[in-house]
């Protein structure tokens, strides 16, 4: 069990067997999630996938392997990018950062293999490149006070940097993962140190339910659930991850033909359930289904819905209950230049 971990076992913590070393709650969900949205949530997100991709044509190569420009940035930029199949279809959602000699993915819980073994197939014997899974700790704050977290700890805020604190190496990226203000941290040691320094400034701490909720909530899409070999990312609604001018990429021609002809069928929605509801129920309207549950927290959830039906308000059956449609801010539902 990594340090970080052992100071996840301090009273009111308890875990279960997906993330044994990250913990499922503090005991404080209602705090914690209330510091989202008007303080600052710290969330340790160290299970998450982490590839390093180095070499001299790295960012040629990550181009032409997902949605993203990485042609056009920096170092000290970052992006968000879709990894797809040859039919389009989504892999995962992956945050990318842009050094000053490689880039830093960071990949769903457990898509580190998938990811790897995607980008190792389309490796050619004359590409300058070369992948390697690699771990540190990492965790985000979450909230509109974290700035102010990040100022009283003196922890700059730049939108992508690498600083020293307490004689550690932190690498800081302006998003917390959620689409809420906030930030997230690279570390390779000092992580307890570091946890301990934001708590005692404020951040509240919170476990995976609290992650899920809130992911429900702003509608960002998670592995197995609503990025899967059944939608693409325009069905997802990941528009701002995708460049339409860039070029030639694994997926393109079918993302490219879907938005040209405004293809879409289905488009992903919250929605609010007046009871329960298990996940992977149909959606009733008209005695007709219209589209299926694929996350739910509470009267929470998340849905895909077919163009057709409607969207924000549109009522529906849901197994045993009813729910109605919602928007979701992660994502959008805009056509590229229409």
């Amino acid at each position: 069990m990594s340090d970080l971990a052992i100071h996840h076992t301090s009273p009111g913590a308890t875990f279960d067997a997906q993330y044994p070393a990250i913990p499922a709650s503090f005991g404080n969900n209602a705090q914690a999630l209330e510091a989202a949205n008007s303080g600052a949530m710290l969330v340790d997100r160290s299970h998450w996938g982490q590839i390093l991709v180095s070499g001299e044509d790295r960012l040629r190569f990550l181009h032409n392997q997902s949605t993203a420009d990485f042609n056009a940035l920096e170092p000290g930029s970052s992006c968000n990018t879709v990894f797809v199949n040859s039919t389009g279809r989504t892999i995962d959602l992956a945050l990318a950062l842009i050094l000053e000699n490689a880039v830093l993915l960071m990949v769903s819980p457990g898509q580190e293999n998938a990811i790897f073994q995607l980008l190792d197939r389309y490796i050619f014997f004359a590409d300058k490149v070369t992948i390697q899974k690699t771990t540190q700790a990492a965790f985000s704050l979450v909230g509109p006070q974290s700035l102010q977290i990040l100022a009283a700890a003196e922890i700059p805020s730049g939108f992508q940097q690498t600083i020293d604190i307490d004689g550690t190496p932190v690498r800081i990226v302006a998003d917390s993962g959620l689409g809420l203000p906030g930030y997230t941290l690279f570390m390779d040691t000092a992580a307890p140190q570091i946890w301990q320094k934001l708590v005692a400034l404020g951040a509240i701490p919170g476990g995976e339910e609290c992650w899920e909720e809130l992911r429900i909530r702003q509608g960002r899409p998670a592995v197995d659930r609503e990025l899967t070999a059944d939608y693409n990312p325009l069905e997802v609604g990941l528009w701002q991850t995708i460049s339409f001018t860039k070029g030639c990429y694994i997926g393109q021609e079918t993302i490219a033909r879907l938005n040209t002809y405004k293809g879409v069928k289905q488009y992903l929605w919250g929605i609010e359930l007046q009871g329960s509801a298990e996940i992977g129920s149909d959606l009733i309207l008209n005695d007709t289904k219209v589209g299926t549950l694929t996350s739910c927290c509470g009267q929470r959830g998340l849905v895909y819905l077919k163009s057709k039906a409607g969207g924000v308000g549109l009522q529906v059956q849901v197994g045993n209950t009813t729910g109605k449609i919602v928007d979701i801010p992660f994502v959008s539902h805009e056509y590229y230049g229409g």
